[in-house]
């Protein structure tokens, strides 16, 4: 649940413009965060390589990938019902492969090859180099298989394939696996422990996008804050360290702030971000940098100190409060979103409203909230009983999404009658004849196309809102362009 999960996107299926020359088609869809979608890019970069066009159309198949999610109960129910589909057009097309790549691969690996047999491949997170072997293994009619978690892999010599984008903005993987622990994520044991990219890898591919035309990238992981390069290897490794490694390391606000020097004018996001790991010097690289955007996302998951112990966060609410005075102080107009969960294991209504308080206290900008899902193989799942009933669940997750909403619309209509520069990003889903946009903070903006065009930077007035989106037009070109 640290993770962002779009339902907008859930289930894409990705595609690229044909290369002749291939000759096997590969339909791949994803399922759950952005690192899923990031990961299919990935994959389909190292098998447009091996001869396989991508394709939206699943009659069409040679080979059929999905990238899974083991966060919540939903994406796997969702998969599994997927997977029955394609076995489905698997009996008209009895050459087509099919393949479960990421969490719910690695954690459900013999289930789904040996007992079910409803998958011909497993490929786990750090394995999709082997693809070409595995695809082999297959095309030979063997069962295959590689959920090998890796120390070092980060895939950073790898120039994804961009499916499906807008062109205008782009997922920039810096961090894979983590370390914390959460009692409530499998994260760490189906990523693997965490290690980070090499930061030169980093700058060529934001270098390379920028070249291609692309205005934003976000820096993605699990615990962006989290990142460490020391000369590759296992974060939990850096007491190792050479006196040289240590001189040289670069953390995440070194990192930041290469990134931002190295394009001056494109727009830098990131996420996710972790309160034990955010620290002053990063906040203060987001204050230097006029192109580092002023959003955080920064899950706090619970407002009750003993339920923040019991899921093993490594942070108090009072340490959490001094972060948020910290970043409010430093950067005033930081946008700041969360990650909530109610319900969880032994969950009092006393702990429940400090949840509310930390909402109250905060005011966040928005925020993901969940009922809490037991999922097999976490810590929580293992040692604790699922005690809440699902009633008060839904009862506490309501009254947090409706406090939630109330300051959506506090913090949206602050910008009202205001003049900020928007990114377009695309057309409107409600309104042909409007663009979409975000401004610095995150929040969605719509106004009137006008001559302006995909990618522009444009300076627009605000003169309503919902709680949600931005209602405007557009008054000028932004000094971004």
């Amino acid at each position: 649940m640290e993770k962002i999960i779009d339902e907008s996107v859930q289930g894409k299926a990705l595609s690229l413009e044909k290369n002749e020359k291939n000759t096997r088609n590969l339909y791949i869809e994803s399922y759950g965060c952005s690192m899923n979608f990031s990961d299919s890019e990935i994959v389909a970069s190292i098998l447009a390589n091996e001869g396989f066009n991508t394709t939206q159309e699943l009659e069409q198949a040679d080979l059929v990938l999905v990238n899974t999610c083991s966060i919540r109960e939903k994406a796997e129910t969702t998969v599994r019902k997927r997977l029955e589909k394609y076995n489905t057009i698997k009996k008209k097309r009895p050459h087509m492969k099919v393949g479960v790549l990421g969490c719910m691969a690695e954690r459900l690996k013999s289930k789904l090859l040996e007992e079910e047999k409803i998958v011909d491949m497993v490929v786990g997170p750090d394995a999709y180099k082997d693809l070409p072997n595995l695809i082999q293994e297959i095309d030979e009619g063997r069962d295959a298989v590689n959920v090998v978690l890796s120390k070092d892999e980060t895939y950073g010599d790898i120039s994804p394939v961009r499916l499906n984008s807008n062109g205008v903005s782009a997922l920039v993987s810096i961090t894979r696996g983590c370390d914390n622990m959460c009692t409530f994520c499998v994260v760490p044991f189906t990523r693997g422990r965490e290690r980070s990219r090499d930061p030169q890898s980093i700058i060529n591919e934001v270098d390379e996008l920028w070249n291609k035309g692309y205005k934003e990238i976000t820096l993605l992981g699990q615990n962006v804050d989290s990142y460490l390069w020391y000369g590759g290897g296992l974060k939990k490794d850096f007491d190792k360290a050479s006196e040289m490694q240590i001189a040289t390391a670069v953390d995440f606000a070194n990192l930041l702030d290469m990134v931002a020097q190295a394009q001056p004018k494109m727009r830098i996001r990131f996420s996710t971000s972790n309160p034990q790991d955010m620290n002053l010097e990063v906040i203060k690289t987001m204050a230097r940098h006029e192109n580092i955007c002023k959003h955080i996302h920064l899950p706090v998951q619970s407002g009750s100190n003993r339920i923040l112990k019991e899921m093993n966060r490594q942070h108090t609410i009072e340490e959490y409060y001094e972060l948020i005075d910290n970043i409010k102080e430093i950067i005033p107009d930081c946008a700041i979103s969360h990650d909530m969960i109610s319900g969880f294991p032994t969950e009092t209504e006393e702990d429940h409203k400090a949840t509310l308080a930390v909402l109250d206290y905060v005011k966040y900008d928005y925020g993901y909230m969940f009922s809490y899902s037991e999922r097999p193989g976490t810590m929580a799942a293992r040692k604790m009983e699922d005690d809440v009933p699902n009633a008060v669940k839904q009862r506490r997750l309501a009254e947090i999404i409706a406090l939630q909403r109330d300051h959506c619309l506090y913090r949206t209509k602050n910008f009202v009658g205001k003049e900020q520069e928007i990114l377009i990003e695309g057309t409107s889903k409600k309104d042909e004849g409007m663009w979409m946009g975000r401004n610095s903070q995150n929040v969605v903006a719509v106004f009137p196309k006008e001559n302006y065009k995909l990618g522009d930077f444009v300076n627009v007035k605000f003169n309503d809102c919902t709680s949600a989106t931005l209602i405007g037009v557009a008054v000028g070109y932004g000094k971004s362009n």
